[in-house]
């Protein structure tokens, strides 16, 4: 029986496209996890404009997007919640969860962790999960501030599979994310073809409930 092993990637998703879906599998695959829980923010604090698509609709084109994609599975527990949900909290909630002794991995970008000192209470997010720190292909994390060089020095890890349940750092190069958000929802309200860009089931359920169309 193969033991459980989860990843988690946070996102507005809005909408999911090809580009989160390469990240999630490679995610999956590198750390050898047998889960990565894909979570849209209900309402994320960080973005001053208001998302495109409403939650409800933003966490079923998750659902959508990674129905028959093994390993891969949407979590709506930050929809769920009223307000906006602290990565640690979102943590927490799993831990609750999953228990104490399975593998938990948070995916978060090189340029997040550089300012994670700035994070509300994120000494406490390695007593809950170990940190993936996504890098862009040829890049490096750069000058670190001093804080975060200790830990990135003192946590890192690169033996897999790793089995730590928390409190560890690994470096994890991702496929290059070539599309943002931003620019599919251009394409998609200025009626561009977006082929290959959106799971056909995703493609189909925007056109469907006419989401990003211009106001114009």
């Amino acid at each position: 029986m193969t033991s459980l092993s989860v990843g988690i990637f946070g996102g507005t998703f809005d909408p999911i496209h090809s580009a989160h879906l390469r990240v999630a599998c490679a995610l999956r695959d590198e750390l050898a996890l047998t889960e990565v829980r894909l979570i849209p923010a209900g309402n994320p604090y960080h973005r001053s404009a208001t998302p495109g698509a409403s939650p409800e609709q933003r966490l079923k084109m998750v659902e959508l997007a990674v129905a028959g994609e093994p390993g891969l599975v949407a979590d709506d527990r930050e929809i769920r919640r009223e307000r906006p949900a602290y990565t640690v909290e979102t943590l927490e909630s799993l831990r609750a969860e999953l228990g104490p002794t399975v593998p938990l991995w948070c995916l978060i970008g090189a340029d997040a962790f550089a300012g994670l000192a700035r994070w509300y209470r994120w000494r406490d997010l390695f007593s809950l999960a170990n940190l993936a720190v996504a890098l862009r292909p040829g890049s490096s994390l750069g000058e670190l501030p001093e804080l975060l060089r200790r830990e990135w020095e003192t946590r890192q890890v690169s033996d897999f599979p790793n089995r730590t349940p928390s409190g560890t750092i690994r470096a994890l190069t991702l496929p290059p994310v070539e599309l943002s958000a931003t620019e599919l929802r251009g394409k998609l309200a200025a009626g561009e073809p977006v082929d290959g860009l959106l799971n056909p089931a995703v493609a189909d359920y925007i056109q469907r409930h006419g989401l990003y169309r211009s106001r114009y």
